[in-house]
């Protein structure tokens, strides 16, 4: 119940904030409309823990914080690679063991490493990521890595 309460108010907010416009038709329409997905997706029972995490929380915010934090200074690292004259990269795979158990962890966890710039999950599997990166550096960092800690704190374990 508390899922498809959450579900309505983001659905809702997110048509408000879209729409900009306050009109009762509108404002009506928007409701109408978020409470016939939240319907919809009760029906086709998606609304579980990895449909909608709302688990994570307020750690989500933070973490999302971080990461767009991170993002930015990879891609500053990646442009200045493309802009050097030598082009130093060094393309490189590594293997690792990714700490989280949820499979909405896991999935948080590869897709925030290939959003970063300069990396890229090749493969995921509960007890093993495959990881590409540009540089060699940039490959290792995602071993054993502060995003690996964070993305843990936000299933509720450090």
């Amino acid at each position: 119940m508390i899922r498809s309460f959450s579900l309505f108010f983001f659905l809702y907010l997110f048509w408000l904030l879209l729409s900009g416009l306050f009109t009762p038709f509108l404002l009506a329409s928007g409701a109408g409309c978020a409470l016939a997905v939240t319907w919809f997706a009760q029906r086709m029972k998606v609304l579980d823990a990895e449909g909608h995490p709302i688990q994570l929380g307020a750690h989500a915010l933070i973490y999302w914080a971080w990461l767009f934090k991170e993002i930015i200074k990879s891609a500053w690292d990646v442009s200045k690679i493309i802009v050097h004259p030598k082009l130093p990269i060094s393309p490189t795979l590594v293997r690792f063991k990714p700490s989280q158990r949820t499979e909405v962890g896991l999935v948080l966890h590869a897709n925030s490493i290939t959003l970063t710039p300069g990396t890229i999950a090749i493969d995921a599997h509960a007890n093993e990521f495959f990881v590409h990166g540009l540089t060699r550096a940039s490959a290792h960092a995602v071993v054993d890595s502060e995003m690996d800690r964070r993305v843990s704190a936000c299933e509720g374990k450090a």
